[in-house]
């Protein structure tokens, strides 16, 4: 119920926690469920970065300081390839590590009720309606 009423979800716990088990439990039981046809659920795809492994540039996009060229970051080009899939898969983009302020706070927008990723370089990427 909480991925239908809720666009942005945190699994907290300790470290080896079964937290990654439970999500990847949580999509095959919906995966399953569309197969046999039970609760009109849909498949589950996520996709799963580690925001603690990267930089900030790295992760949502950076302008190169010399040619002032934009490159988009590993979240940019997950969210917008899962914001432009049509199919009808439910779409998770998982941040998959610990937690930190101020990735945390980068995401407000896509947490709040404007379910929009906004990027430095002014690019504004709604959210699909079955993403999470």
């Amino acid at each position: 119920e909480m991925i239908i009423v809720r666009h942005g979800l945190m699994l907290v716990g300790e470290s080896f926690g079964m937290k990654t088990s439970a999500y990847r439990m949580l999509a095959a039981a919906l995966t399953d469920l569309n197969k046999k046809g039970l609760n009109d659920e849909q498949i589950s795809r996520y996709y799963v970065l580690n925001p603690k492994s990267i930089t900030m540039g790295q992760l949502y996009g950076q302008e190169d300081a010399v040619s002032k060229e934009w490159t988009d970051g590993i979240l940019a080009v997950t969210f917008r390839n899962a914001a432009r899939d049509t199919s009808p898969d439910r779409k998770w983009v998982i941040f998959d590590g610990p937690v930190d302020a101020i990735w945390i706070e980068n995401m407000n927008t896509v947490l709040d009720d404007n379910k929009k990723l906004c990027l430095n370089s002014g690019e504004i990427i709604a959210m699909q309606g079955l993403m999470n």
